[in-house]
């Protein structure tokens, strides 16, 4: 704010003028001043120039002190001073003229004193403004301003100290004094923006509230102080009160459109952007300078502008660029060399010196932003500057001090400054104080801050990355669902297209560490998702290099479909050829391009880090998808191998052995064992990798699978001699020697649990592998031992529970060990039947191993044990496609399970599918003598079965493939009993083998006997009903025809009868078209003077109006002629009323018609009421409307008798209820005077009807219209 207005200081009386503010500073100062002297002569004086004025003021002084001139000369040569910039030699002379004037004394001296002290104040108010804000720095040059001699390093402070002892000085003089309100209102302001003592917000609440107040006391002593305006609009703005501000700012402006320093437009523009709008802040800053280009404030805040704008586009967007050139070249540039000392311009530099990294720079640009201004925002930047610059340094502690004092600057607690509290939570993080900064972040994050919502996400998910890492059991669930929250909000806040920001791909890593476990395909969608990411940033050379790569293996073709269709357009069959042909190149291109597109990803793959396609890759492994898997495994190795060429040393070695390790699974996992033996061989074989003992492990185990007697063997004990402290190793050992071992039913003497007892012994006591292996060994004793007696079934529990205690040890170490659960469930289901509980612990267990073919199994036995048949057969089924389809044990099952359905629900086609399923597990295993003995079981139960059906519901087929099936299992039995080793007594097998002869095939062939003489029998009866049921169809056909004949008939005779009414209705409507021509043949008459045919006029009367109501007197007018017709029409048919001659009859029957018609008006009917019929004195012509003869009704019923009606009107035969001529509709008029009479009314024309309604039949009534009315 202007402290001097040209010459004087502002909102003094009488110097105030719109005119004054637009012209600049100090315009009134002349360039030399004659101060009068004592001498000789009256007018001697001496020339003082205020253009080179002297560097020191004192010899001026004493001159002015020695004459005692008046205050207007110290005033213009401090003045003078001050438009040089030289504010101290201004403040010495304005002191020097106080101390002179107070040696005066008198009134006007105390008057001079006070405008002298007015000055003086507003120079301390400048001085305050150029003065650092803080003790000066280590820089020289920030800590003086050019020109000063006693101030180098006095403080805003300072000087607002001794603008306020001059203040106050004034107002004793005269508190009233007006231009002491604007000072004082400015006064406040400075005071406000200086840093808190108590470093509460209330205390600069305060200040603005006075200066506010001030500025009001300005405004009341002089409205037209737009200085005082500006002032209040500058304090309603620090109040945050902005629309307040912009009417102030608007005010000025209005009044003072051509005021430029200070510029309203410049405020105007700060209240929109302060009130987000921003485009129109950009426009009010656009407008200053045009006003004045030169203005430093309008272009630095033109370049925020345009910083602001560029943070709307990530780095790498050509746009952000192009914007932020704009802001720091065009605007914020001009802005510095306009004014170096500027704080807001080397606040704005100094974040562009940050992102160079130029540290010096950074460090002096930030201090003299610190230093210079009287805008806490400013400081605060200043402030934040520093403390990025110490940050980036690692100097942790002072980089804490310089954010909390950035912080500080704008509020604190709950206000502050936001990029400030994320720095004090990144150092709180950086020196390990995790609660401190989780605890601030989390305020930050409650406002949908990005960064914040990131950093407290990364904390959390570190803190259970953590425990995770250390094997500890704590339960870290709260932790991970904290950080999946916060990670997702900033997932979801890239899909907002306003905000604009970049996809970070730690944050997509973060959540698919966080859901690895419990969600893997959430995980696999994150993965991808950064898959995505860095298939964009692949350099475009790496791109067309692909695309070469593509076309070179994957050509497109020649073919033009378009042309297809220009060929052989005329020729049906070569077009319909044409088309087909189009439709195959098209599928042709089709499917090419989906190959292509295939192509171009697997090789652009090859350009991203290796480590992401291994994580995708192992993923898809884990979900069964195991092509794409390999492919992604292979992509991730040739990754390796580009990284590779460039040297990067050991740690590519180590991926390129695991990946191929991996991709070594993905060929074995689809029995490719070719390929997948020569990878693991070159796993083994690569330098440094002798010792990567899972590749040798696998080699052993192919081995083992292709060799199980001779060469397996031998691999597996050289790779236990070679690796005995292996766990991996070990653990494989113990697993042959699962399969290898001899049962026997003491546990001490069983070679695979001496071996697990080994390894938990000597290597490591909480070997999961191990662990589990112990709880099987103690669960397959378990389940062999005998339990007739209490005291077997006593030792038997034992054992289980020996079993479920390796189990649970296991699950203890490693909460996900599904074989562990499944010991346990399996122990459950066993020994304590409680089916319930095994069930819902492998439920869980399957939603953990959904790959693993036990679980499945075990599944079944529950369901089949609680008779839950089709979900046993479900499991069964999925075990078998997972585990393979030729596995003997799940057919086994399978026929089993189907075998107890069919015999629970009586089901042949059960039986059916329990015996193929025991076939294909012989055929699976034919030397297996048990599978031969299910066979033939099955066998002798389906036949059993079918036996025991009645003969409804079985088929000689049936029986006789019965018959067959026990032939075979009585040979089988016979076969097994005399086997070396029978599962069961040869005498139990001998005995089933006779009863099968003996008993059941006699059963048998009486069941075919019965079978066929029942299918006969049945036969019979079914071609009987059959014919029964065709002769019915045959007679319903016969009743049917009959029907449709009758029903023809009928409707030709409807047809003929519709065709006669036609032609009869055809006549009838020419009947009546004749007479309506001779009706309109009678009402013509010749005229005497023309000769000419025209039709009869009626005679004219006088006419008087119907005493009625105005609507009756607006539908006589409307429906004139209508009338008129209609009258004509009676007047044809009575010729008695043509004789009546014109003159004006007495009305003898007025008081009749006056009754008439005014219960006509009343009336709303349709037809004629008993009363309306009853009111007349005639008999039978009630109805008819007198005329204005006033013949009444007994020259109307001369005139028009019934005969004559009913031959002129009966069109239909003489029916006397019906009317006798159709007549068009008519308004109902009144003409008293009309010779001719009126119409006709409804009772006339139907007789002598005087109480009955008659509806009109297809002939109207000529007064229908006038009833509805």
């Amino acid at each position: 704010m202007a402290t001097l207005q040209n010459g004087v200081t502002n909102g003094m009386n009488g110097h105030h003028a719109t005119d004054s503010l637009t012209r600049p500073r100090f315009s009134d100062i002349p360039p030399q001043i004659d101060i009068p002297v004592t001498g000789e002569s009256a007018d001697e004086a001496v020339e003082i120039s205020l253009v080179e004025l002297l560097d020191d003021p004192t010899e001026l002084c004493t001159l002015l002190e020695s004459e005692s001139v008046g205050k207007q000369y110290w005033m213009v040569i401090a003045l003078a001073y001050a438009k040089q910039r030289k504010v101290d030699h201004a403040i010495e002379m304005v002191t020097k003229g106080l101390a002179s004037l107070r040696e005066k004394g008198g009134t006007r001296g105390t008057e001079e004193r006070l405008s002298l002290l007015g000055a003086l104040c507003w120079l301390y108010l400048w001085k305050c403004r150029d003065a650092p804000r803080v003790k000066p720095g280590t820089i020289a040059d920030d800590g003086a301003t050019e020109g000063q001699l006693a101030s180098e390093a006095r403080t805003k402070d300072f000087y607002l100290q001794l603008a306020t002892s001059t203040l106050n000085d004034a107002s004793r003089i005269s508190p009233s004094y007006a231009p002491l309100h604007l000072a004082r209102g400015v006064l406040y302001l400075l005071r406000a923006s200086q840093p808190s003592r108590t470093g509460q917000d209330a205390e600069r609440i305060d200040m603005l509230r006075q200066a506010s107040a001030s500025f009001d006391s300005a405004i009341r002593a002089d409205h037209r102080n737009m200085m005082a305006v500006m002032g209040k609009a500058r304090a309603q703005f620090s109040l945050g009160r902005y629309a307040d501000a912009l009417q102030g700012y608007q005010m000025v402006l209005e009044q003072a459109p051509h005021v430029t320093d200070p510029d309203p437009r410049i405020g105007i523009g700060c209240c929109f952007w302060q009130l987000t709008f921003k485009d129109d802040a950009k426009g009010a800053w656009q407008r200053a300078l045009e006003v004045n280009p030169d203005s430093k404030i309008a272009n630095v805040l033109m370049g925020l502008y345009y910083l602001e704008q560029s943070s709307k586009y990530p780095l790498n967007d050509p746009h952000f660029a192009q914007i932020y050139k704009t802001a720091m070249t065009k605007y914020t540039q001009k802005a510095f060399k306009l004014d170096e000392r500027l704080p807001l311009a080397c606040a704005v530099f100094g974040g562009y010196f940050l992102m160079r990294r130029a540290w010096a720079q950074v460090e002096r640009l930030a201090r003299r932003a610190i230093e210079l201004t009287d805008v806490n925002a400013i400081a605060s930047d200043g402030w934040y500057l520093l403390a990025r610059k110490e940050h980036y340094e690692g100097d942790v502690v002072k980089a804490h001090e310089y954010y909390s004092r950035a912080d500080l600057a704008r509020g604190g607690e709950n206000k502050g400054y936001l990029p400030a509290k994320f720095g004090m939570a990144q150092i709180q993080a950086l020196q390990g104080n995790f609660a401190d900064a989780k605890f601030r972040l989390e305020g930050l994050a409650q406002a949908k801050n990005v960064e914040a919502m990131t950093l407290l996400g990364t904390l959390y998910a570190e803190e259970v990355f953590t425990a995770q890492a250390s094997g500890l059991r704590e339960d870290k669930s709260t932790e991970l669902k904290k950080a999946i929250s916060y990670l997702e909000g900033v997932r979801i806040s890239w899909k907002d297209p306003k905000r604009k920001i970049t996809p970070d791909s730690a944050v997509l890593l973060n959540l698919a560490r966080l859901y690895e476990h419990d969600q893997p395909d959430k995980s696999l969608q994150c993965l991808q998702q950064v898959e995505q990411m860095e298939l964009a940033e692949v350099a475009q050379e790496d791109k067309n290099f692909v695309e070469d790569t593509v076309n070179e293996r994957l050509p497109l073709g020649d073919y033009d479909i378009a042309e297809l269709d220009e060929k052989n357009q005329k020729d049906e069959a070569k077009k319909k050829a044409n088309k087909e042909l189009k439709a195959t190149k098209e599928k042709e291109r089709t499917e090419r391009e989906a190959k292509r597109d295939a192509e171009r990803l697997l090789l652009l793959r090859e350009y991203l880090p290796p480590q992401l396609l291994n994580n995708i890759a192992c993923f898809h492994y884990s979900a069964d998808r195991i092509t794409l898997s390999r492919e992604l495994f292979q992509s991730a190795l040739n990754a390796c191998v580009k990284i590779n060429r460039g040297g990067s040393g050991e740690d590519v070695n180590n991926l390129i052995t695991s990946i191929s390790y991996n991709l070594g699974r993905a060929y074995e996992a689809e029995n490719d064992l070719p390929k997948a033996e020569p990878v693991y061989e070159g796993v083994v074989q690569r330098p440094g990798s002798q010792d990567y003992a899972d590749a040798r492990v696998r080699l052993a185990y192919m081995a083992l699978n292709a060799s199980p007697h001779d060469e397996g063997p031998k691999a597996i004990q050289a790779l236990y001699q070679t690796e005995p402290d292996n766990l991996e190793v070990r653990a494989l050992y113990g697993w042959y020697l699962r399969g290898a071992k001899k049962r026997t039913h003491n546990v001490a003497e069983d070679a695979e649990q001496r071996h697990y007892k080994h390894t938990l012994q000597n290597h490591d006591k909480h070997d999961r592998y191990s662990l589990t292996g112990m709880g099987n060994i103690y669960l397959g004793t378990a389940r062999d031992m005998r339990r007739e007696t209490d005291s077997e079934k006593e030792r038997r529990s034992k054992q289980y529970a020996k079993a479920v205690e390796f189990f649970d040890k296991a699950l203890q170490l490693d909460p996900r060990n599904a074989y562990a659960a499944q010991g346990i469930g399996i122990a459950v289901a066993e020994d304590k039947k409680d089916f319930g509980a095994a069930l819902s612990i492998f439920s869980k267990v399957r939603e953990t191993v959904r790959t693993e073919p036990n679980v499945y199994t075990n599944l079944g036995h529950v369901y089949g044990e609680v008779r839950q048949y089709a979900r046993a057969i479900e499991n069964y089924e999925a075990a078998l496609t997972k585990g393979g389809a030729k596995d003997p044990a799940l057919l086994c099952c399978l026929g089993r399970v189907w075998f107890l359905r069919g015999k629970h629900e009586k089901s042949v086609q059960a039986m059916k599918t329990s015996l193929e399923y025991s076939q294909r597990a012989l055929e699976a295993r034919p030397d297996e003598i048990y599978l031969r003995f299910n066979i033939a079981f099955v066998q002798i139960q389906l036949a059993q079965l079918i036996y025991s059906l009645p003969d409804s519901q079985r088929t000689l087929g049936e029986v006789e493939a019965a018959q067959a099936g026990l032939n075979d299992a009585i040979d089988a039995f016979t076969a097994i009993a005399k086997s070396p080793h029978p599962p069961f007594p040869p005498h139990d097998l001998e005995q089933r083998a006779n009863m099968g002869r003996n008993t059941m095939r006699k059963q048998l062939d009486r069941a075919i006997q019965n079978q066929r003489e029942y299918e006969d029998r049945n036969a019979e009866r079914l071609r009987l009903a059959r014919e029964t049921r065709e002769a019915e169809m045959r007679a319903r056909e016969e009743e049917m025809r009959r029907r449709e004949e009758v029903a023809a008939e009928q409707r030709r005779k409807i047809a003929e009868e519709r065709r006669r009414m036609e032609g009869r209705d055809r006549e009838l409507a020419e009947r009546r078209m004749e007479e309506e021509r001779k009706r309109e043949e009678a009402e013509m008459t010749t005229d005497s003077e023309t000769g000419e045919r025209r039709k009869r006029v009626k005679r004219k009367g006088g006419k008087r109006k119907k005493k009625g109501t105005e609507d009756e007197s607006d539908l006589e007018e409307e429906d004139g002629a209508r009338g008129r017709r209609a009258r004509s029409e009676i007047s044809a048919a009575t010729p008695a009323s043509s004789d009546l001659d014109g003159g004006e009859q007495p009305r003898k029957e007025k008081p009749r018609k006056k009754r008439r018609l005014e219960r006509k008006q009343k009336s709303g009917k349709a037809y004629k009421s008993t009363e309306l019929v009853e009111d007349s004195d005639d008999n039978d012509d009630a109805g008819v409307t007198m005329n204005g003869n006033g013949d009444g009704a007994e020259k109307r019923e001369d005139s028009v008798p019934m005969e004559e009606a009913k031959e002129d009107g009966d069109l239909f035969g003489g029916n006397e209820d019906e009317v006798a001529v159709p007549r068009k509709k008519t308004a109902r008029v009144v003409d008293e005077d009309d010779d001719d009479g009126d119409e006709l009314d409804d009772s006339t024309a139907n007789g002598n009807r005087e109480t009955e309604d008659v509806p009109m039949g297809d002939v109207e009534s000529p007064n229908a219209e006038d009833d509805e009315e």
